[in-house]
């Protein structure tokens, strides 16, 4: 068991950049990392010149601290984050920590020592420190050697007005913002690689994420419901989804599909589940609606068909992936955890009476002219009315508070 306290330092850059505003973004940061962290050994987290630093219970182990790190490197709003202990600003102390946190770091043949003080009360000039640690970690390392330039491992030390903090293993976050900082947001959220991408692209840019699954229920098995939920779990873990409207749309897509040109089947598909997205976006109080269009990747989503479809919607319709090709969807999808989810075949609206055909620069006098055999308005209160709510866990907002 370790002499020191082990702590885990939160960094964060865009927060740092707020002036005024500061302290309420890391506070939110802070309530975010308290919520989320429930289930780790946690004592406290703590606001400190510039960092956020989370407390372990003592006799916590390296690999759970590691294992703490490594989660919370995935909360939106970290930009890095370092594992090590907490000692008193002694020089001999901040030694022996240093020692301590470079055995725990492997066997590095080379590393450097980066020290800085926050306040200069402290006697010592960082410069100093970096000689003096340094030093005698080439007296208790023998075998490793000291390099500026991109060593191994670097021995960070942190003095601050009460306390040092050194530590040697850093991982980078996935930065951004904290969820909760920018406002609220409803994404149309499918089964598929592409929807969940641009539903986290948004919670990493501080807004709470609702979302909204269109079921091709009952004209279709209900496994792409399954499915949405293993990839909200996912993204509830690190606290980037609220609620999910689940809407049983097989029989609507089907009364349109009876009647309408087979060419402009997807586009009046679209329409309608932006105005039902616009309506549940209201009844959450969201300010705007996601969804995973890139722009020319299908049919749908040429140009001239994306402006069709937002003509009937007075909220804006952020498109988080619409520069992106596949393949960088693919590589965003994998490294938040959902690719493997969104892999898996589903039946659901979007492969639901799709045309042989369809229209790809779609004219909108005759979309508004085969919208009209439709009882739109009666449509949209059934739907909205009926869709099911399923709540997840998110840090920025209390649980089972909306029906």
């Amino acid at each position: 068991m370790s002499a020191f306290q082990r702590i885990a330092l939160v960094h964060y850059h865009e927060i740092g950049l707020k002036g005024k505003n500061r302290s309420r973004f890391e506070e939110r940061l802070r309530r975010n990392l308290e919520f989320l962290l429930a289930a780790y050994p946690l004592v406290t987290i703590h606001r400190i010149s510039g960092r956020l630093i989370v407390f372990f219970k003592e006799g916590t182990g390296q690999r759970e601290a590691f294992d703490c790190a490594q989660f919370i490197a995935s909360v939106p709003g970290v930009a890095r984050v370092s594992c090590g202990f907490k000692c008193a600003r002694d020089i001999d102390e901040m030694t022996a920590c240093a020692i301590e946190a470079m055995g725990e770091a492997g066997d590095p043949a080379t590393f450097k020592v980066s020290a800085r003080r926050s306040h200069t009360d402290f006697p010592i000039h960082s410069m100093d420190m970096n000689r003096l640690i340094g030093a005698r970690l080439c007296e208790a390392y023998p075998q490793a050697k000291v390099r500026m330039a991109d060593p191994d491992v670097t021995v960070g030390i942190e003095v601050v007005q009460n306390a040092s903090y050194v530590y040697c293993m850093s991982m980078r976050g996935v930065g951004g913002l904290a969820v909760g900082s920018s406002g609220t947001l409803l994404a149309l959220l499918s089964s598929g690689i592409d929807s969940p991408v641009a539903l986290w692209r948004c919670a990493r840019r501080g807004a709470i994420c609702h979302a909204v699954h269109f079921s091709g229920r009952p004209q279709t098995s209900d496994a792409s419901e399954y499915l949405v939920d293993d990839i909200a779990r996912v993204l509830e873990r690190s606290g980037c989804i609220g609620k999910v409207f689940v809407v049983a749309f097989g029989d609507y897509q089907r009364e349109i599909a009876l009647s309408c040109p087979p060419s402009l089947r997807i586009i009046l598909y679209r329409r309608l589940m932006l105005r039902i997205a616009e309506q549940l976006a209201r009844r959450v109080g969201a300010k705007a609606l996601i969804t995973g269009e890139s722009l020319g990747q299908v049919a749908s989503q040429t140009l001239e068909n994306l402006c069709a479809t937002d003509e009937v919607v007075s909220l804006p319709v952020f498109r988080p992936l619409i520069g992106n090709d596949k393949l960088e969807i693919i590589n965003e999808a994998q490294r938040i955890g959902t690719y493997e989810i969104s892999s898996q075949d589903a039946p659901d609206c979007c492969t639901l009476f799709m045309p042989r055909s369809p229209a790809t620069h779609a004219n909108l006098a005759e979309v508004r002219k085969a919208e009209e055999a439709y009882p739109y308005d009666e449509w949209i209160a059934e739907i909205c009315a009926s869709a099911e709510v399923h709540e997840y866990r998110n840090p920025a907002l209390p649980l089972h508070s909306l029906h």
